[in-house]
């Protein structure tokens, strides 16, 4: 016998996992099962893989997809619950309710999707439920709820998660692995049977920092139901600590490539303002009106919508040193200056042009970098360097290759003709109109032959930067773009990072550019972060031309080069995050963050180096909206994930990151999720799905829908397994906790699981965060060492509940009425329901227990506080007194 179940999470491609069961031999999972078997429990790993794994790297525009799978199905009827007049086999299962819940606070969102599905089938069903994150955000809770029961992850260390995993398969548990990847994002997929005419609801939170480019926050949530659904709800709700400049719904786009505006394929969102610094965004389509959407995007009506949904928004900064918001001990500073000139840059391409690049590759190159060209600023130098084989660069005001290093493929040293001595290295050229236009006829003439010799023309490029008479006038950056892998000359990637990094002793920023599927991302990646750039991906397709122009328009003006954020030795700030910055460029933002002791916080002073020489700008300090405490640690595990990355020594950072991932509840490269399924099995720990062993996937052509029902077994024996992954993604894993309340770790769990609240904008609390912190890493100059987490004290440790550490349970929860309740330490929920238990039985209002700390000196024991418990949002609270008039 088998359980059956699917988990997905593959780069542009879906693979399904099917389990059997190597007892009996059989492998029909799709046979009918008469009978039913207890369900003895079932591990799940999911992998969703890192934005700087092997195989991804960081784009600009993040996307949030909610999507799900169907195989072999037929229509069911509209309404939820109707009976077929015919047995068809699998039925097309009937997504009854999908809510998108957004929550931003201090430019960090926090996304729950819910998805609810019937098994509308008189047979047992497969429900799967399938995400896309952004490739930046970190899952932050996972719960299924089957049958009135809910099963809730937590999250555990990857290396622990090994053992567990290795007892599972050696006991017959089935385990399944997940795998795959839309552009700029990961999905994640979980499939769990569903019995005849029952309903199963699928919870996912992740986090996220909105990064600010071209001058604004841009929120993509992109939704494919598959099929019209009748409940179809997305609310985005704005709580900021600035002013809101401006908030904005574009068309819709269709997540593949760029668009523009379309009157088609408005979704005609309700945007409604609240008060200067909150907003609430609702889309709330119609049967008729997603039909009309998926028309206008290309689609089929039956299929439903398909398509991002975006909402943009800035704020009114200050416009020299930006913001400081300031909650508890904690800090964080945008840096945003607006009111500077922009300084001369001397920009150089290291344009590829080998044998991979010809046909469509170097036409779209060519496309690109004419309209790139007439973006330059006519104070702007610039150079062009193409590589394959051999290594030109171009004289511009000749339009002729003056310098050369390397020989063409071509002759292979056998009766080479003799050629012109070109050892001439051209000065960049002013970006003059007479200039551009000579440049436009170079870019004319490359053309793609011959191998891959990358090493060289970064160091070429290197060169060309030392003919810069005054680069403190004209800042060099490098621009650098390849298909592939280093073919000519050194091929091992790690000795090109390291000679590239000792030549590159004035620091200049190379931002590197991978071009399509062949490119070794990870590289780029890693070459650019040692070097104080940044890498994007551009996908090989129609778009690839204008994905290379926006690119440019990112770092087409800079601002400030040398940007340090100084904090004053009295303010014993600590645990601060990346504090150097190489350049700063207009429409975009710095960050850092950081831990204070002391009530008074002293700004820093930011110094940096502008068009007129250095400058010292001064920031404003303001109370957050809400928690800034999920936010530090959100941006300080982003920072030691990239160190990590760059690091030879990878285990202090990894060690950093485990310990504030496990406190905070973040799936990232070293840790694991790991959920519990119907047993009364205690602990279960998880494995490193880091073995590539998908050698018998099954590839499946996708129609997109919020979650598919497939036929299946609801028994389930032990069973054999089979798993796959890809080296350095995340994973997730599945097993059954004691209770669905379970969260255990930081006393975090997803606190929006529950019907919709009303959003409280004055006291918003900050969601958790993520950061890209920019751009360069430096880590032998800025090492992060966390000596103390938290400046917090937990609610075990403190001398006013001293009886709590004596019923805590083993993952920090505890248990009332046989129920098992988080204490919700990290949450910031506010006023609940009001309750008649309080102090001397009057009335109050349910809050989480630390944030009620009049009633503390009240809970002498255990036995009291049960008598002032009340639960809210399915944590621990306590029946807090009302305020006496």
């Amino acid at each position: 016998m088998l359980h059956y179940f699917k988990i997905t999470l593959v780069e542009h491609k879906c693979y399904k996992v099917y389990i059997r069961n190597n007892l009996t031999g059989r492998s029909n999972i799709f046979r009918n099962m008469k009978k039913k078997y207890a369900l003895l429990g079932l591990i799940l790993f999911l992998t969703v893989q890192s934005s700087v794994s092997a195989r991804s790297t960081t784009t600009e525009e993040p996307a949030s997809l909610v999507i799900s799978t169907q195989e072999s199905a037929v229509s069911a009827q509209n309404e939820v619950g109707g009976e077929n007049e015919k047995d068809e086999g699998p039925v097309l299962p009937k997504i009854y309710q999908m809510r998108v819940d957004t929550n931003i606070s201090n430019r960090y969102a926090k996304t729950l999707i819910t998805s609810k599905v019937k098994n509308l089938s008189p047979k047992s069903q497969e429900a799967t439920f399938s995400i896309v994150t952004p490739d930046k955000a970190f899952i932050s809770g996972f719960v299924m709820e089957i049958d009135g029961k809910k099963y809730e992850a937590y999250v555990k260390e990857k290396e622990e998660a090994k053992k567990t995993y290795d007892e599972a398969v050696s006991s017959g548990f089935g385990a399944a692995h997940v795998a795959v990847s839309a552009r700029d994002s990961n999905r994640f997929t979980v499939s769990v049977n569903v019995e005849p005419q029952s309903k199963a609801t699928f919870y996912l939170t992740y986090e996220e920092l909105l990064l600010r480019t071209s001058n604004k926050y841009e929120l993509v949530l992109n939704i494919q139901p598959g099929q019209p659904v009748k409940d179809l709800d997305v609310v985005v709700n704005i709580a900021e600590s600035r002013p809101l400049k401006f908030v904005k719904v574009p068309s819709l786009r269709s997540g593949n490539e760029i668009s523009k505006n379309d009157s088609k394929i408005d979704p005609e969102a309700d945007i409604k303002t609240v008060n200067e610094t909150a907003a609430v965004v609702t889309f709330k389509p119609d049967i008729a009106k997603q039909k009309l959407l998926a028309s206008g995007l290309g689609g089929e009506e039956k299929n439903g919508l398909s398509g991002q949904f975006v909402v943009e928004y800035d704020v009114v900064r200050d416009p020299q040193g930006g913001e400081v918001l300031v909650d508890g001990g904690y800090f964080v500073h945008f840096f945003a200056p607006e009111e500077l000139t922009p300084i001369k840059k001397q920009i150089i391409f290291v344009l590829d042009t080998s044998g991979s690049m010809s046909g469509t590759r170097i036409s779209q190159l060519k496309d690109a970098m004419k309209s790139i060209l007439g973006e330059l600023h006519p104070e702007d130098t610039l150079s062009i360097v193409e590589f394959s084989s051999e290594i030109k660069v171009w004289n511009i005001e000749t339009e002729r290759v003056t310098y050369k290093e390397g020989e063409s493929p071509f002759w292979g040293g056998y009766n080479k003709p003799p050629v012109e001595k070109l050892d001439i290295l051209p000065e960049s050229v002013v970006a003059s109109p007479e200039n551009i236009k000579k440049a436009t006829e170079v870019v004319n003439k490359l053309d793609a032959f011959g191998g891959t010799d990358i090493l060289t023309a970064l160091k070429v490029g290197l060169k060309v930067v030392g003919t810069n008479k005054n680069p403190q006038q004209n800042h060099p950056i490098i621009v650098f773009l390849t298909d592939g892998e280093p073919t000519v000359g050194e091929v091992s990637t790690e000795k090109i990072i390291s000679t590239i990094t000792e030549l590159n002793s004035g620091q200049v920023p190379i931002f590197s550019l991978s071009f399509g599927d062949g490119a070794d991302r990870a590289f780029l990646q890693k070459l650019s972060l040692k070097n104080e750039g940044f890498a994007r991906h551009i996908y090989e397709a129609a778009d690839a031309n204008l994905q290379l122009e926006n690119f440019y328009k990112q770092i087409s003006s800079p601002l400030l080069t040398n940007v340090t954020f100084k904090y004053v030795d009295n303010n014993n700030v600590y645990n601060i995050s990346k504090q150097k910055f190489p350049i700063f460029f207009a429409g975009s933002e710095l960050y850092t963050t950081g831990i204070y002791d002391g009530s008074d916080f002293l700004p820093p002073g930011v110094e940096a180096w502008g068009i007129n020489g250095p400058i010292i700008l001064k920031p404003k300090v303001y109370q957050a909206t809400g928690n800034l405490e999920r936010l530090w640690a959100y941006m300080t595990v982003r920072q030691l994930l990239q160190q990590r990355e760059v690091d030879k020594d990878k285990e202090p950072a990894t060690q950093a990151v485990l310990k504030l991932a496990l406190k905070y509840s973040f799936v990232t490269d070293v840790t694991s999720l790991v959920v519990v399924k119907p047993n009364e099995t205690s602990a279960v720990n998880t494995e490193d799905a880091a073995k590539d062993t998908s050698r018998y996937p099954y590839s499946m052509n996708l129609p997109k829908s919020g979650v598919a029902l497939k036929a299946g077994s609801p028994n389930s024996y032990p069973v054999s397994s089979l798993y796959s992954g890809f080296s350095g993604m995340p994973m997730y894993q599945f097993a059954a906790p004691q209770s669905i309340h379970a969260s255990g770790f930081g006393g975090y769990r997803t606190t929006p699981l529950y019907p919709r609240a009303p959003p409280q904008y004055a006291s918003t609390p900050s969601p958790t965060l993520q950061i890209d912190s920019g751009v360069g890493i430096r880590t032998e100059e800025e090492n992060f060492d966390i000596t103390d987490i938290s400046p917090t004290t937990t609610l075990a440790e403190s001398s006013s509940l001293p009886w709590l550490k004596d019923v805590l349970n083993e993952n920090g929860t505890i248990t009332i009425n046989e129920a098992t309740y988080p204490l919700g330490q990290n949450e910031t929920l506010g006023l609940g329901d009001t309750c008649t238990n309080s102090v001397n039985t009057t009335n109050g209002q349910c809050t989480l227990l630390h944030e009620c700390k009049v009633i503390q000196s009240y809970l002498t024991d255990f036995a009291t506080y049960k008598q002032h418990f009340c639960e809210i949002k399915g944590f621990a609270g306590v029946c807090c007194p009302l305020p006496q008039p």
